[in-house]
């Protein structure tokens, strides 16, 4: 988590250059909505999904591959 008082989109460059394999943002907009984006490391596009659906889909990605 990254709760510093600078603006969105500065903390997710800073992020994306140090090499997070997936940032999850939440604004006040998000919030409202109950959603996140999504953005994955290597690529520009972000998803927008619903946060049970987010959770549930990195839960599912940290299962490891013989377990599944």
């Amino acid at each position: 988590t990254d709760f510093r008082n600078e603006k969105i989109n500065y903390k997710v460059r800073e992020h994306s250059l140090a090499k997070i394999p997936a940032i999850v943002v939440c604004g006040k907009r998000e919030a409202e909505e109950r959603t996140v984006n999504v953005r994955r490391l290597g690529s520009k596009d972000q998803t927008s999904m619903g946060l049970d659906e987010a959770i549930a889909a990195f839960a599912d990605e940290a299962v490891a591959p013989d377990l599944k």
